[in-house]
């Protein structure tokens, strides 16, 4: 029954994510797209998308969302989706949350060990190696164009990625503005 697979799988994310909601993304992407095929890549490019426009944690939300498309595209009534999206959404965060209660005593009895601060120095960088397979595996033809495709597109998605970059890097902009600016440009640019 899918309930129990988007348990199993959800409850395995949550229990081997370190670092947040985007390192959670590539996670999901693997079991959700590739290892489960409850949904296409473009399904969870938008599911993505939308996650990073609603409020809340990134990671949770695209459980959510994940979970809802899961049982839809399983053929189940929608309102059932509610209940997938739901089952995601408390999977994703139980272990961590019952691992956070365990071990919150002894993190603050000895924040000060060195062996506990080189374990969570290693883990900063498993974190940004997770962040950037993130960014690869959403970095798609549905997303930024193909050379063979549509040479233009993958152009000008390459020129606003480095400049959003660059920007957020250098210059500390909002990322707020550079999300509305970089909509403004592909509404000119695609008009859609």
């Amino acid at each position: 029954m899918i309930f129990w697979k988007l348990f199993y799988t959800f409850c395995k994310i949550g229990a081997f994510n370190f670092g947040g909601g985007y390192a959670m993304i590539a996670l999901i992407q693997d079991e959700v797209v590739e290892k489960q095929a409850w949904m296409t890549a473009q399904e969870f490019t938008d599911i993505v998308a939308m996650s990073q426009m609603t409020p809340g944690p990134i990671g949770i939300n695209v459980a959510t969302y994940a979970g809802y498309t899961a049982v839809v595209n399983a053929g189940y009534d929608p309102w059932m989706g509610v209940m997938g999206a739901f089952l995601s959404s408390f999977s994703v965060i139980l272990i961590p949350f019952v691992l956070m209660l365990l071990l919150a005593h002894y993190l603050l009895k000895h924040k000060n060990n060195k062996n506990l601060n080189n374990i969570f120095s290693s883990l900063r960088i498993t974190v940004l190696g997770l962040i950037a397979a993130a960014a690869l595996q959403l970095a798609t033809p549905a997303n930024f164009g193909s050379w063979s495709q549509s040479p233009l597109q993958l152009c000008l998605s390459l020129a606003i990625f480095l400049i959003v970059f660059l920007l957020s890097l250098k210059k500390k902009f909002s990322p707020v503005l550079l999300i509305l600016l970089s909509g403004a440009v592909g509404l000119v640019v695609y008009g859609t």
